[in-house]
């Protein structure tokens, strides 16, 4: 588990100094996860110790949310006051990907006619 892991934080910290390096406006971990996909791409599959670090790390997930529960209970107040405006945005948003989502899946899946 352990070697999956360093090779993780390994491709995060790459993702990071590239989006630092580049000044490129994607997030990196973003840059990571797109080199993760490349790495195992370029494998032919996942390797096996990522794959079991991944398991792990997602058995525990529920821990990743502790520091959000905090959050909502440290600025409980201006939750109380923005919160319509907040779930407003919050569907609004989540319609709007939802929509670009389905038209550029409806674009890419296209049938040309040009099946052999």
């Amino acid at each position: 588990m352990l070697e999956g892991l360093t090779i993780l934080i390994f491709l995060q910290f790459t993702g990071e100094l590239i989006a630092g390096v580049t000044r490129l406006p994607i997030p990196g971990p973003v840059i990571g996860l797109a080199l993760l996909a490349g790495f195992a791409l370029w494998r032919g599959r996942m390797p096996e110790p990522v794959i079991v670090a991944g398991d792990a790390i997602l058995r525990h997930l529920s821990l990743l949310f502790v520091p959000a529960g905090v959050g909502l209970i440290a600025f409980g107040d201006r939750l109380a006051r923005e919160g319509l405006l907040i779930v407003i945005v919050l569907v609004l948003s989540t319609a709007i990907t939802m929509t670009v989502t389905a038209l550029v899946f409806r674009a890419l899946t296209r049938d040309d006619g040009d099946a052999a």
